[in-house]
């Protein structure tokens, strides 16, 4: 049986800690350079800006780039600029976040798929919590991410500092619904390992069970 209060504990942890911080709006009005216009998506201003110069690499007082202030503005042409001029595509700002992880927490998939095309390795261990891009998505349920990242390549059994896989967060961390079981289906499709426990030995199907997730515990008992 699951040890409920410790992963409720857990649960609070993951759940409520800031994950990502995009620029606030103090932030967005100090901006200038390359910042503000990786913000706006001005591709001309990027362009004209990196040939007189400009380090494509500079960071902000939260250690963001302009290429992760182009992810959190979803501005996907803009990104490609600062790629082209040479932005690092697999930097992590000071809360360990990449482009690739940026995308798949805001469910935005086509910025995903652009930022792997540009370089951003899909299984960079990212996050305060040693995760990845797919751990994160199956925690919130974005099928088309998890998806992508599959077919990318992203590794499916990651186990990120609190002992959880992708797997384990999809059961976990989500809500049993049609997002999550489609989520979980994918994984377990692609071949990630259903059995992995976390710290006190408890299986993604005892959890579902404990949980009372009746359509994942039929699918994490059917084999492939």
């Amino acid at each position: 049986m699951a040890r409920l209060p410790l992963v409720a504990l857990l649960i609070g942890l993951a759940s409520s800690a800031t994950a990502q911080t995009a620029p606030s709006a103090r932030e967005l009005e100090a901006y200038e350079g390359l910042f503000i216009a990786a913000h706006e998506g001005d591709i001309a201003k990027i362009e004209w800006l990196v040939a007189e110069g400009s380090d494509v690499n500079a960071r902000d007082s939260k250690g963001r780039t302009p290429a992760h202030v182009a992810a959190f503005a979803s501005e996907d042409e803009a990104l490609r600029a600062l790629a082209e001029a040479g932005a690092d595509m697999n930097a992590l700002e000071h809360r360990a976040y990449d482009v690739v992880t940026i995308a798949a927490v805001a469910d935005d998939p086509e910025l995903m798929s652009l930022a792997i095309d540009l370089g951003n390795d899909p299984g960079l261990m990212t996050s305060p919590y040693d995760g990845t891009a797919l751990i994160a998505a199956a925690h919130l349920g974005h099928v088309e991410v998890v998806r992508r990242l599959i077919a990318a390549g992203a590794p499916l059994d990651h186990v990120n500092n609190l002992h959880w896989t992708a797997v384990m967060e999809a059961v976990v961390l989500g809500d049993g619904g049609p997002d999550h079981q489609a989520v979980l289906d994918a994984l377990l499709s692609a071949g990630a390992d259903r059995t992995l426990a976390d710290r006190d030995g408890v299986t993604p199907l005892q959890h579902a069970e404990a949980r009372g997730f009746a359509e994942m515990v039929e699918r994490l008992k059917r084999p492939d």
